[in-house]
């Protein structure tokens, strides 16, 4: 790692501390916008593993902030019958205590959730206190205007999981994104009508609540001194607000020359793309601090009056009128009517091993059963990570495991889901024994192929303290920046969730997946999802913390480094760092991070697969606990999008 970042993390840790004890009182001489400085100080009692230095930041010009080396790509790591492991601490953070630990993909959301812990806080109280802290500093995923999912697992062996997915308003109906002659619209996608009514806030609200220790306006105020005084960007989200700001610029530019737009929908986008640049109009750029006022204001009012000051009262009052006054259907009795569901995780064995994770509306958990199902009937331990053959056959099931999940799986409330038939090891075997192992079976002779289109738009983050209480949660606005558009005077950015439904079977969504009527919207429903928050235990202890984003990817992420870890035996960090692959039955392509060796490429081309490559697969931010020790390795995927371990 370059020295700027480990200086700067080691900073944001003591600063998180004296942000949390002192959060509560005002404080009117908050720091202006504008570069600030990076100072240093120690963290305490953490253990930062050292990666290899990274290239030396090149000079930057005078009166511009210094531009860090960029990260070594993640390197491909393979089993044991070729040589031994590739090294990837430079891929990866990685942090190692005994206590508590944190990883997500924001520095300064880490930071507060270690704070937490070292308070006295719980697991739970460290996880909501970082989920409210991405909403500040993750904005192009982590804003309280989407929802998601998460699982928990007591140091009583408890394990349950909380469904706070976005449900679609009262007033959607099945053909809502469809125009005169029946073709999707790109509603569904951006502006008011694309956002599903919100469940961070009362998701977080209802975790702590069954399982916090520390006050809540405690485990938000952090979050509120961070929208408040800002944060300053790195180059990952500095990255991120530039593409944002022009996605919203060229949105902006559509709705002004369009003389029939919604005049309040222009002027809030308008606006939101002003919050999203300098004052002067530039990009926003590594070294700026960012301040968000309204989402402070917004945040306080959770603070002091929990989720209902957010579903009932005068803000969500406010939400729906703006929401509504933009061309949106959202009404305050959507708002009032949200609830969280609380579910039983999908469980199974898996080597030994006990396996929790999501269950519908989000399909990762059938998804992730039915792929190590696979990794366990192909035998996949006996063949090298990179390998032609592995590759092959992992694709050729992947292929099938998606078709089910685009057609089978949707909101149980609404629709039957084959659960048993889905998670049976027969029926799995059965489906993988149509394999070819010479030949690529072509998904067109299922459907037709379409093309794939993936942002950043998710994020995850886990948490483990040092009684055993672990947390692994996903959550998400959809597409990155969500629909582009903040409810005026809030600070809360739309979601697009609606694109998840199916707004016409057998065409595909922004993600390229085709899905069925199975998913079709209607009011108050819960679209598809493949968040995989996931729980590993070994022996009745935690063994390993897992999730990421990258919407279709983010199952087969998490199976990888399952994989890696429980198949392979490799650490962590270089589980992370794994080169990933990624097939998703439609389209008809084996995806792949652009590292696979020219020899492999055109092995699998002969068998008859079309390969794309396509930059970084997932964002994996996870927690090991040694079985032995109880050692906690916490490990960020800051190559492939940036993020913090930290550890005491």
């Amino acid at each position: 790692m370059t020295r700027t970042r480990f200086l700067r993390r080691h900073l944001l840790a003591c600063l998180s501390v004296a942000v949390f004890a002192s959060c509560a009182s005002s404080r009117p001489g908050a720091p202006p916008p504008g570069p600030a400085a990076v100072l240093s100080a120690p963290r305490p009692e953490e253990t930062k593993v050292s990666a290899p230095a990274l290239a030396t930041p090149a000079s930057a010009p005078a009166g511009q902030p210094a531009q860090p080396a960029s990260p070594a790509p993640p390197a491909p790591v393979t089993g044991p019958d070729d040589g031994g492991a590739v090294a990837a601490a430079a891929a990866t953070d990685v942090a190692v205590g005994r206590q508590g630990a944190v990883t997500s993909a924001a520095p300064e959301a880490t930071a507060i959730g270690l704070a937490v812990l070292q308070k006295g806080g719980n697991a739970v109280d460290a996880a909501v206190a970082v989920a409210f802290a991405l909403g500040v500093a993750h904005p192009t995923a982590g804003n309280i205007g989407g929802g998601g999912f998460l699982v928990i697992r007591t140091p009583a062996g408890l394990v349950t999981s909380l469904d706070y997915r976005e449900t679609a308003p009262g007033a959607a109906t099945a053909d809502m994104y469809l125009d005169a002659k029946g073709d999707p619209t790109r509603d569904s996608r951006i502006g008011p009508r694309a956002a599903g009514i919100p469940g961070d806030v009362a998701g977080m609200a209802l975790a702590h609540k069954r399982f916090g220790k520390l006050p809540w306006k405690d485990l938000v105020m952090p979050a509120v001194a961070l929208a408040r005084d800002g944060f300053v960007l790195d180059s990952f989200h500095a990255e991120d607000m530039q593409w944002g700001a022009k996605s919203m610029g060229d949105y902006l530019a559509q709705l002004e020359a369009d003389p029939k737009a919604n005049p309040a929908l222009r002027e809030a986008v308008r606006k939101t793309v002003a919050l999203f640049r300098r004052p002067d109009g530039t990009p926003l750029a590594q070294g700026d601090r960012w301040v968000q006022p309204e989402l402070a204001k917004t945040l306080e009012a959770i603070a002091k009056g929990g989720a209902k000051a957010f579903y009932r009262g005068r803000l969500a009052a406010r939400m729906a009128k703006e929401v509504k006054a933009m061309g949106g259907i959202w009404t305050a009795k959507d708002l009032a009517g949200y609830k969280v569901l609380e579910r039983k995780p999908v469980t199974f064995d898996y080597r030994g091993h006990q396996v929790f994770t999501m269950a519908p509306p989000s399909a990762g958990g059938i998804t992730l059963r039915q792929v190590l199902a696979a990794s366990e009937s192909l035998n996949f331990q006996k063949l090298t990570w990179t390998s032609v053959e592995r590759i092959h056959l992992y694709a050729e099931a992947l292929r099938r495991i998606y078709a089910d999940r685009n057609l089978l799986v949707a909101d149980p409330d609404f629709a039957k889901v084959p659960m048993e038939r889905l998670l049976d090891a027969t029926y799995i075997a059965a489906r993988l024994g149509t394999i070819d192992p010479e030949r690529a079976t072509p998904s067109s002779k299922i459907s037709a192929g379409v093309e794939l289109e993936e942002k950043p738009e998710t994020t995850h983050f886990s948490v483990v303290d040092g009684a055993g209480l672990a947390v692994a949660n996903t959550f998400t606005l959809n597409g990155g920046f969500g629909a582009k558009v903040l409810i005026p005077g809030t600070g809360v950015m739309l979601n697009n969730e609606m694109d998840d439904f199916t707004a016409k079977p057998g065409t595909p969504n922004m993600f390229g997946l085709v899905q069925g009527p199975q998913n079709a919207v209607a009011p108050g429903k819960r679209m598809l999802s493949s968040m995989t928050p996931t729980i590993v235990t070994l022996g009745g202890k935690v063994r390993l913390v897992c999730g990421s984003p990258g919407g279709p990817t983010i199952s087969t992420t998490v199976a990888q480094v399952v994989m890696q870890v429980i198949d392979y035996g490799v650490p962590l960090e270089q589980a992370v760092a794994a080169s990933r692959i990624h097939h998703q039955w439609m389209p008809d392509a084996i995806f792949h991070e652009g590292d696979l060796p020219p020899a492999t490429l055109k092995a699998l081309e002969a068998k008859g697969h079309k390969l794309m490559s396509r930059g970084r697969i997932g964002h994996a931010n996870c927690i090991e606990v040694d079985p032995g020790t109880g050692e906690l390795r916490a490990v960020a995927d800051v190559a492939r999008d940036g993020g913090d371990a930290a550890a005491f």
